[in-house]
């Protein structure tokens, strides 16, 4: 990995993926085709993409039930237990809707509203990510959203992953599709013979999801358009190299535009780390994935002390944080920008991955610096309660009228008006 003076330091993060104009055309395409043509054009691009002629898009029950034969029960106990931390923490992000009286007899407050529908993506291709089911569908339901929809693509036998399958099963889900890509998300944004419409699209998907997100976003409301993942590590002279680097290539697996950044006042440490990731590269099993990555979007930047480490960590806004420090909690209030913030030696960004509790569905691309983790306001909607009292509109009507005028909107001040007229 390349060591360097924080004075160096240069913008690794990639901005939101626009896509090349041939993507984005493609994917204009296929949502107008299925927005147009339904089933008929999703089974097409099902075929063409996934090489697969599916007789039905719907997964059945005995489909979920033969993939609970498939896996074993400690993969099922371990779901259920993942998926209750999951449970157990979002529901502490649980708000109530509230009403407040005032003396003049007003009564304001915010009416709190689940969504009807959630669609949720889950990708497929060469791997099954049941992480992702437990993260997008349990705060969902903890939201109290009544109908909540699956899509995943199938593979060359016309099948969801089995994990897939048992993990949606456990989080609740009874609407499961086999259908992806950008053909997927237009079949959830403007429905099809089968799909149903849905209100909000989220899950992570590549750039034709992540382009048909942001090209239905308006007619639905989506989550985010995520970036490859990132991971940075506020390191001091205390953290073990070898464990720091295991947590650098834990996100340089995932995709070679994933980005793993170590920061350090340390140079001990930091070329102890860059030793180790070349170490470790030699013997990982997606060794060619990590390599790029690390090549491409790994980097070692040393400090003069702490508090320049720390500062610098609030630049890169990283989607993970580690505190690999001596007191990492006294740390943490100086910490401005980050999606997920673990602290300690024991808090390993898998254990966020899969099984604390907070979600893993993060902000990237540095927009933790104003966006938040997926959460269960975003499977909510809040609207606003006015019971205005006659004592007040008799008080604050005139104002009301004078502020409308200065804006030139003369039959707002006359509704107004009329009322204090009437009560004359």
């Amino acid at each position: 990995m390349k060591i360097q003076r924080v004075q160096d330091l240069i913008s690794i993060k990639r901005s939101i993926e626009a896509g090349t104009s041939e993507q984005q055309a493609v994917v204009k395409g296929i949502i107008a085709d299925v927005r147009s043509r339904g089933d008929e054009a999703l089974s097409e691009y099902t075929e063409k993409f996934d090489r697969v002629m599916l007789s039905s898009f719907s997964v059945t029950e005995e489909e979920i039930e033969e993939a609970y034969m498939k896996v074993d029960e400690q993969f099922i106990s371990i779901v259920r237990e993942a998926a209750e931390n999951i449970r157990t923490y979002h529901e502490k992000q649980l708000r109530p809707s509230w009403m407040t009286t005032e003396e003049n007899g007003t009564i304001l407050g915010q009416k709190i509203t689940p969504l009807d529908s959630v669609g949720v993506y889950v990708p497929g291709g060469t791997a099954a990510y049941p992480s992702s089911v437990l993260m997008n569908v349990v705060p969902a339901k903890v939201a109290g959203v009544k109908r909540i929809v699956m899509v995943s693509p199938p593979d060359a036998d016309g099948k969801l992953p089995a994990a897939v399958l048992v993990s949606a099963k456990e989080a609740g889900v009874v609407e499961i599709y086999k259908a992806g890509g950008a053909q997927a998300v237009a079949a959830l944004a403007y429905g099809t013979e089968t799909i149903q419409a849905v209100d909000k699209i989220t899950g992570p998907g590549n750039i034709y999801v992540a382009l048909a997100k942001r090209e239905v976003f308006g007619d639905v409301d989506i989550d985010m358009i995520a970036g490859p993942s990132e991971i940075a590590i506020l390191a001091d002279e205390t953290a073990r190299a070898d464990e720091v680097a295991a947590d650098l290539l834990s996100q340089a697996e995932h995709d070679p535009r994933a980005c793993s950044v170590l920061v350090t006042p340390s140079l001990e440490l930091a070329e102890a780390v860059a030793t180790e990731v070349e170490k470790q590269l030699a013997v990982l099993p997606r060794r060619e994935i990590a390599a790029q990555s690390i090549a491409d979007y790994g980097a070692i930047y040393v400090t003069e002390n702490i508090d320049e480490a720390v500062e610098t960590v609030n630049q890169l806004a990283p989607e993970h944080l580690e505190v690999m420090t001596a007191n990492a909690m006294e740390l943490l209030g100086k910490i401005r920008h980050a999606g997920a913030i673990f602290i300690g030696r024991y808090s390993s960004e898998p254990v966020g991955d899969y099984f604390a509790g907070p979600n893993h569905v993060l902000p990237t691309n540095g927009t933790a610096r104003f966006s938040s983790p997926l959460n269960v306001d975003d499977f909510q909607k809040k609207s606003s309660v006015i019971i205005y009292s006659e004592k007040a509109l008799k008080a604050n009507g005139e104002k009301i009228a004078a502020f409308a005028r200065m804006e030139g909107l003369e039959a707002h001040a006359r509704a107004v008006e009329a009322r204090l007229k009437n009560d004359n």
